[in-house]
C-alpha cells in the first residue's frame, strides 16, 4: 500500500451546533453546510479536507443506522489515508486484515462517489483508507 497524502480531517461531533460555533465562527473557517448538518472545505491550505461530521452521520455511514454501536468506543476524529485507485483501497484492506485490523466495513462506493474502508484505530481514532477522484484531478 502506498499512502498519497492525508486526504481529510474530521472531527466527529456530538454536539454540532457548538463544532459549527467554534469552527465556522470563533476560527472563521470556511465550512460550507451540506445535508444533514455536515460541514466542510476544500479550500484549507494543509489539508486536502476538513470537515465536522455528526456521530449520527458517521455511525449511518459505518453500520447504516444513526447511532453509534455502545460496544465501540466512539471516535473523536477521522482521518483519511488517500490511496492510488479503488482497487489500491480493495488491497489495503486485505493487508491490514492479514496484520489483525478489524475493518468496521470494507472498501465501498459511497453516494458522494469516494471509495472508502474504516476501522478504528488503537487509540479510537475512526480510520478511512480512501480514493476520492476529485482529489486525483491536478496528479
Amino acid at each position: 500500500m502506498r499512502v498519497l497524502f492525508v486526504s481529510g480531517v474530521t472531527p466527529i461531533s456530538a454536539n454540532p451546533a457548538a463544532s459549527e460555533a467554534l469552527y465556522r465562527g470563533s476560527l472563521r473557517l470556511p465550512l460550507v453546510g451540506e445535508t444533514g448538518g455536515y460541514l466542510s472545505t476544500e479550500q484549507l491550505d494543509g489539508v486536502k479536507h476538513f470537515g465536522v461530521w455528526p456521530i449520527e452521520m458517521a455511525a449511518q455511514s459505518c453500520f447504516g443506522q444513526a447511532n453509534w454501536p455502545q460496544d465501540l468506543p466512539i471516535p473523536q476524529a477521522t482521518i483519511e489515508f488517500e490511496l492510488e485507485n479503488p482497487a489500491a483501497v480493495a488491497a489495503g484492506v486485505e493487508e491490514l486484515i492479514a496484520q489483525g485490523y478489524a475493518f468496521l466495513h470494507g472498501a465501498r462506493l459511497e453516494p458522494w462517489g469516494q471509495t472508502v474502508a474504516r476501522f478504528l484505530s488503537p487509540e479510537g481514532l475512526l480510520i478511512g483508507l480512501s480514493y476520492a477522484p476529485w482529489m486525483h484531478a491536478n496528479q
